[in-house]
């Protein structure tokens, strides 16, 4: 790969948005990152300075140190006008209190009200619907008579199928859902966003806060058997979730489980269009489908980063970090690491083993994974013995992001049985 300029401008990838849109790139500054600064400290306008963290093992550590490195106040990387009126709604107590936000204990009474739906039993109970969506939304791909946008069409519709279901949505209340989370999510995205910065992430919390609330009154009133029938009725210390820490918990769901894996599977299908190797590998060997899942996941690595910040003075990899410093977990990096990944830059369908960080690690391990996993073989077992051929039919296009995001569009043609 051609060398970034300098160590400084490789840095400054992580608060540029668009950096995020030319993976070749991306990918260059980061193994610059990892070989010559692996805890590196940004200090760009717009932004409060953070140290980036590079390193898979230097990411593993800080995660399992939920004790020293804490996700509050600062749980992802926001410009500093957007953190400003955050923490101006926490102080009114309207703002974001999801399980990201959080940390022990508080996080470990919070993430029980929801864990149950996600355990295994719960899993094998929701394969079959999830299979009949996948099928769905490969069927719908055959009507658009050999060529579509795979993410527009597929990718971004399948999961959300999926994870509304699971909460009890109407389907009628789709798509201004898929509105939402894309605009919670597309803030750094000129094309998605209204307005500045602070006023779209305040405007799109205000639809979804509203959106919620109701749902929580009407599952109060009758509750119905679903998730969020769940949450709406949860209780800590007897009392009962207030409308924003339901509101906070049902956008976890609702948003988390949507785009990340969203990015995931249209993410996969161009890695395999781009590896047609692998492709017929995996049509020869379709018992390698869970291995080429965790390839995706680690392939695209849909959440780009969380933050977490200093309880105490410490530090990381020999580097100092004083009490209340933030760290940024770069993901991408980390999922590329040469340290603990044979030929990290090649997509790998039967890679085995995978020791990727793409859905964090300890307490804040990602809630949905196994739901993610299955969506993303569910997907691909129905789609990949039913394909005759496959290619792009134009250049795909990637969001502008610097927390979570993947392609925002991939044109594709195909014969489909």
């Amino acid at each position: 790969m051609a060398m970034t300029r300098s160590i400084e401008e490789a840095g400054r990838s992580f608060a540029t948005p668009a950096a995020y849109t030319d993976e070749t790139r991306l990918h260059e500054a980061l193994a610059l990152l990892r070989r010559e600064s692996p805890v590196h400290r940004v200090d760009v306008p717009g932004y409060n300075p953070f140290w980036a963290i590079t390193r898979h093992a230097d990411v593993l550590e800080i995660e399992r140190r939920n004790d020293l490195w804490l996700s509050a106040p600062r749980p992802v990387l926001r410009s500093a006008e957007v953190d400003a009126a955050l923490d101006e709604r926490r102080a009114k107590g309207t703002g974001l209190k999801t399980l990201v936000h959080i940390d022990d204990p508080e996080h470990r009474v919070l993430r029980a009200i929801g864990a149950d739906w996600f355990r295994p039993k719960a899993m094998r109970a929701l394969e079959v619907r999830v299979r009949e969506l996948a099928r769905r939304h490969v069927d719908r791909m055959a009507e658009h008579g050999g060529s579509c946008d795979f993410v527009q069409q597929v990718a971004v519709h399948y999961p959300l199928y999926v994870i509304l279901s699971l909460l009890g949505l109407p389907e009628s209340d789709f798509p201004r859902m898929l509105r939402l989370t894309q605009e919670l999510f597309g803030q750094d995205d000129s094309r998605s966003r209204r307005g500045g910065a602070a006023q779209h992430h305040t405007s799109v919390l205000d639809d979804l806060f509203a959106y919620f609330r109701e749902l929580t009154a009407a599952r109060r009133a009758t509750p119905t058997g679903d998730l969020a029938s769940v949450i709406a009725n949860a209780r800590v210390d007897g009392e009962p979730l207030s409308d924003f820490e339901a509101a906070s918990y049902y956008v976890i769901i609702a948003t988390a489980g949507h785009d990340t894996t969203s990015s995931t599977i249209a993410g996969g299908l161009e890695a395999l269009i781009r590896h047609p190797a692998e492709l017929r590998r995996l049509r020869e060997e379709p018992g390698l489908l869970p291995l080429a899942a965790e390839e995706m996941i680690r392939w695209v690595s849909p959440v780009k980063e969380f933050m977490r910040t200093a309880a105490a003075d410490t530090h990381v990899n020999g580097t100092p970090i004083g009490k209340g410093e933030s760290v940024l977990l770069s993901y991408p990096s980390a999922n590329r690491d040469e340290d603990v990944f044979a030929e990290p830059f090649r997509f790998d369908a039967g890679r085995d083993p995978n020791r990727h960080l793409a859905f964090g690690s300890g307490v804040h391990y990602c809630l949905g994974a196994a739901l993610a996993r299955m969506e993303i073989r569910a997907l691909f077992a129905e789609l990949i013995p039913r394909l005759d051929g496959i290619e792009l039919d134009g250049e795909p296009v990637w969001l502008a992001t610097t927390f979570v995001g993947g392609l925002r569009s991939l044109p594709v043609r195909y014969r489909l049985r």
